[in-house]
C-alpha cells in the first residue's frame, strides 16, 4: 500500500519543515510515502472564503484517482488514540486498497466537493491547528502508527 498526503500550498515556516523532513524520511522505511503540494493560489483578495475553497478543491480533485481511498484531515472527523490509529492503518493495509490519500486544506478547510468526495475524515484533535502544523503532527502519528504495528520502541503505553 502507498500513502498519500496532499497539502495546500507549501510549508513555510522552517522548523516545521525541518521536523515533516525527519519523518519523512523515516517513513521510507516502513511504507511507500509521496506528498503532493497544491500550489498556494495567487491573487486571492478578489476571491471569497468560497471561492478559494472552490479552487483549491478543484486542484486536489485533480490530484486522486477514483481508485484512491480518499481521508480529509478535518476537526470534525473521527478521533484515535495512537494505538488506534496504527489499527486504523492496518486495516487499510489488509483492505488490499493500493493508495490511501490523506489530504490537509488549506488555511479555510475543504469545499463540498472535496467531502461529497471523501470515503471519511479524520480529527488529530478537538483543538484546531494550523494546516502548517497539521502535516508535522500528521507525520509524526503515522510514523508512531508505523513502529506500533512493528512492535517498535518508539511508542510507549
Amino acid at each position: 500500500m502507498k500513502i498519500t498526503l496532499i497539502l495546500c500550498g507549501k510549508t513555510e515556516d522552517d522548523y516545521i519543515l525541518k521536523g515533516f523532513t525527519i519523518y519523512e524520511q523515516r517513513l521510507k522505511h516502513y511504507i511507500s510515502f509521496e506528498t503532493i503540494v497544491i500550489p498556494a493560489l495567487k491573487n486571492t483578495k478578489a476571491l471569497s472564503i468560497e471561492q478559494q475553497k472552490q479552487k483549491e478543491g478543484e486542484l486536489i480533485l485533480k490530484s486522486i484517482q477514483s481508485s484512491d481511498r480518499f481521508i480529509l484531515l478535518d476537526e470534525y472527523g473521527k478521533e484515535y488514540t495512537s494505538t488506534g490509529f496504527s489499527g486504523y492503518i492496518q486495516q487499510q493495509m489488509n483492505s488490499g486498497i493500493k493508495n490511501i490519500v490523506f489530504a490537509v486544506g488549506g488555511p479555510y478547510g475543504f469545499s463540498d466537493d472535496i467531502y461529497k468526495r471523501a470515503d471519511g475524515k479524520i480529527s488529530l484533535s478537538k483543538m484546531t491547528f494550523s494546516h502548517q502544523m497539521v502535516r508535522l503532527f500528521f507525520a509524526e502519528q503515522l510514523y508512531r502508527a508505523m513502529t506500533i504495528l512493528k512492535n517498535e520502541p518508539y511508542h510507549h503505553s
